[in-house]
């Protein structure tokens, strides 16, 4: 049932691609809390995903832009305010790439050149969001900026691979990024640790549904769905979280606080 709990506010949703995105639901629960955003996936997501229905289905604009480029970066946030009709209240990034772990390279034998654009596309574009977002001054005071990060960046992993070290990366950007956004605005920034979720990109991960299985059974509350995840992020994005930032935060069933299971023992 609707709370209305983010009436009034707007946003970019970066990253959703299909019915399975966590990006993708919550862009459909903020639209029931009475948010107004606008959606943005990579040019060439645009070709392969659905991201226009869902703008359809959100009575929005999806507006391609690679956050790896800050050009593009600019445009997106410049066409987002005057399409919502002024500055922002809310950023959610779910965006995550590795060609190593595409390729099913092992993390002893990653390809640095593939390192590299791991890196510049799952973690240092969250600083190239903000930096784009602190230099137009375009989200409002108190306002919040979420990553989906995993415990993976704490813990081995070992068919994560170099994922690992994007998420130790993109959390160290939320925290440093989030003392000077939270001095100067009192913006809050913030990643959510999630349980390993069947999205188009998880899934992709080597092993995916070992790692799921092993996380339902150690977990005493199972793994957090994409749903409840979406629900998690509009808490972070509402007013009921003013005083939360430069936090990794644990949205796993439970997972991250366990040494073992007697389930798993079994």
């Amino acid at each position: 049932m609707s709370k209305r709990l983010l009436e009034g506010k707007k946003g970019i949703i970066f990253g959703a691609l299909d019915e399975r995105s966590i990006a993708w639901k919550v862009a459909v629960r903020a639209m029931e809390e009475g948010a107004t955003f606008t959606l943005t996936n990579a040019p060439v997501a645009f070709r392969f995903g659905n991201i226009k229905q869902l703008a359809e289905q959100c009575n929005t604009i999806a507006i391609p832009a690679d956050a790896t480029k800050m050009d593009d970066l600019q445009a997106l946030f410049e066409q987002s305010m005057a399409h919502l009709g002024g500055k922002l209240d809310f950023v959610l990034h779910s965006i995550g790439m590795s060609p190593n772990v595409r390729k099913k390279k092992a993390y002893t034998e990653v390809k640095y050149e593939w390192l590299d654009k791991t890196i510049d596309v799952s973690a240092v574009s969250f600083h190239k969001v903000m930096r784009t977002a602190y230099d137009m001054d375009a989200i409002n005071d108190r306002g919040s900026v979420l990553a989906l990060s995993y415990i993976a960046a704490q813990r081995v992993f070992p068919g994560y691979g170099d994922m690992a070290d994007a998420k130790a990366m993109l959390e160290s950007i939320a925290r440093n990024f989030g003392y000077f956004y939270g001095k100067r605005n009192q913006v809050r920034v913030n990643t959510i640790s999630q349980s390993p979720t069947a999205t188009t990109a998880g899934s992709g991960i080597d092993g995916f549904q070992d790692f799921f299985d092993y996380a339902e059974k150690m977990s005493p509350l199972g793994n957090a769905s994409a749903d409840d995840c979406a629900n998690y992020c509009l808490f972070l994005f509402s007013d009921w979280s003013r005083a939360i930032t430069m936090q990794n935060l644990y949205h796993d069933g439970g997972f991250s606080c366990m040494g073992m299971s007697p389930d798993l023992m079994a």
